[in-house]
């Protein structure tokens, strides 16, 4: 049986290809009244089917208390971890194919979800996640991820080292990103270019997050 697995709703990409295009060719609109909206907007999750919704202000303030809704407000906060631990013995335990992955708790399946993108689109790993639980008490921030909408996104290609507490959407936005420009089996130069730029612009984005203590 293959080790990896799509997840839920795996080709359901029409918000994330829209949230994924360098330049903005249309008009976009809420996806719950139709308002035409900014390029800046906020987005919703609906966590049963992993689905990224675009909301204007007024339908995602509806749902900015979470609690038991069908939606969920995705946060706009980016974390960089510049004290994260994480060794390269466990992250190999983690076993999975490549270097690029984000981890987020899923209240709809009960446990750890850790996807990686590819060409095909978000990859599930079903592997056992035995290591989460040593690699959590070494990096206490993760007991504070928001579940479903806030994840553990980890780029380790080449000689990186980077980790961020991401919204969902932006783990999402990478793999929209590598779903539409990957070429060949190596990605081809321009992949690779937009996977640097959106690394370098999340980190721009971001505020330091200090290690042993809430972010």
């Amino acid at each position: 049986m293959d080790s990896t697995q799509a997840p839920k709703q795996a080709e359901n990409f029409p918000a994330l290809t829209r949230f994924a295009r360098a330049k903005r060719t249309d008009v976009e609109h809420c996806d719950l009244c139709s308002l035409e909206l900014y390029v800046e907007h906020p987005h919703l999750l609906e966590p049963t089917t992993r689905q990224i919704h675009c909301a204007c202000d007024a339908c995602a303030i509806l749902f900015s208390n979470q609690g038991d809704l069908r939606y969920k407000r995705v946060p706009r906060d980016i974390k960089f971890l510049r004290d994260f631990r994480l060794s390269d013995l466990q992250w190999a335990s983690l076993m999975l194919p490549i270097q690029l992955a984000f981890f987020f708790q899923s209240t709809p399946d009960g446990r750890l979800i850790a996807l990686y993108p590819s060409p095909a689109g978000a990859m599930e790993s079903s592997l056992p996640l035995d290591a989460w639980d040593e690699i959590k008490i070494d990096n206490p921030v993760l007991y504070d991820l928001q579940p479903d909408i806030e994840a553990l996104l980890v780029n380790r290609v080449g000689e990186k080292r980077e980790y961020f507490v991401a919204p969902i959407d932006h783990c999402y936005k990478l793999v929209g990103l590598i779903r539409s420009k990957w070429r060949g089996l190596s990605g081809g130069t321009e992949a690779w270019a937009a996977i640097n730029s959106f690394f370098a612009e999340l980190k721009e984005r971001s505020v330091p997050a200090r290690e042993g203590a809430n972010a």
